[in-house]
């Protein structure tokens, strides 16, 4: 019986192919087979191969748990998002996934669906599997949920957000800031009867809540806000603007809390025949992809999601390999990209 049948045989009874296997079908140790998987630059390039060989042909996996457990390293990243539907999120997912792939990590994608109780749910699984470093989108407002992770002792990078207790590390802009200066921006063209169209979202209501206070502050009437609730569709869009202009006709610009939500937007008021953006402005949140090929194109804020994976996954990398990061709060900022809507 040669190697191959007796690795067959071992397979049937224990249920797994094992790192033992893979040594004796290579004709090397196990621990040489082990150095060979996790350091390789420390065996020939004749054994490297022997054992790759003996992998291609007996379709083994390591066991990363178990090498976790000897080694505290799972190589395994763990990122928190509230959709992967809402485009605004998948340019900062790409660039951590692929920033995290190149440094020898793997990401593991969970989504909250905006659900706090299901944050709370998928953080204790997460934790539960000890990965060596938490991506989160936005900051973790549980007090629970932060108690966890302070305890876990897990490299954690909160996104999307800003605030001055961070759980661990921290790159975001301000939501207020956004707020403000888009009000500032629609004011400066001389409008003055402003509108909101927003989803249930905590971060959204901060971009609110400081839109209505520019507005107020300069005398302006007060803003008109339809708040579409969970949904974040363009038919949500559509028939939020219809709300409004059945209520306040006289509204010249719309904020959205996303540009999914300003797409609705524009494409009813094409539809109604108002002229974009004589008679109404409309400025959303995101810059996703496709808004600047939009007739018109939408005017939009924009948000690094690039830099913000980028940096994100340079954090978790050298927190799980044993470094400091010196700054470990980062404000990228924003930029309002001035389009054909505004």
């Amino acid at each position: 019986m040669n190697n191959h049948d007796k690795i067959k045989k071992s397979r049937r009874s224990s249920g797994a192919i094992t790192l033992r296997d893979v040594a004796k079908l290579a004709g090397v140790a196990p621990i040489t087979a082990s150095r060979a998987l996790n350091t390789p630059g420390q065996v020939s390039p004749e054994v490297l191969q022997k054992v790759k060989d003996a992998i291609q042909r007996t379709g083994y996996v390591p066991n990363r748990v178990a090498g976790g457990l000897a080694s505290s390293r799972s190589r395994l990243i763990a990122a928190v998002v509230p959709s992967i539907v809402v485009s605004v999120f998948v340019e900062m997912i790409e660039t951590l996934n692929n920033t995290l792939f190149e440094a020898g990590y793997q990401l593991m994608l969970g989504q909250t669906g905006y659900s706090s109780v299901r944050e709370e749910a998928l953080l204790e699984a997460i934790i539960g599997r000890r990965p060596d470093g938490i991506f989160l989108t936005g900051i973790m407002q549980s007090t629970r949920g932060r108690t966890r992770l302070l305890a876990s002792g897990i490299p954690v990078v909160e996104t999307w957000d800003l605030t001055p207790t961070p759980i661990d590390m921290l790159i975001g802009f301000s939501h207020s800031d956004i707020g403000r200066e888009v009000a500032n921006f629609l004011m400066a063209k001389g409008r003055q009867r402003l509108a909101l169209v927003s989803s249930n979202d905590e971060r959204a209501n901060r971009r609110a809540v400081a839109f209505r206070d520019a507005v107020a502050q300069r005398g302006l009437p007060q803003i008109f806000v339809d708040n579409v609730g969970e949904s974040r569709s363009l038919k949500s869009g559509r028939e939020a603007l219809r709300r409004i202009l059945s209520q306040a006709p006289d509204v010249d610009a719309v904020f959205c809390s996303s540009d999914l939500l300003a797409m609705g937007v524009v494409t009813e008021a094409v539809a109604q025949g108002i002229a974009i953006p004589k008679r109404l402005s409309i400025v959303g949140f995101g810059d996703v992809p496709y808004v600047a090929d939009m007739f018109p194109a939408l005017t939009t804020v924009h948000i690094n999601g690039r830099d913000m994976g980028q940096k994100a996954a340079g954090f978790l990398i050298e927190r799980a390999e044993g470094r400091t990061v010196d700054e470990p709060i980062v404000d990228l900022g924003f930029t309002i990209i001035e389009r054909d809507s505004a």
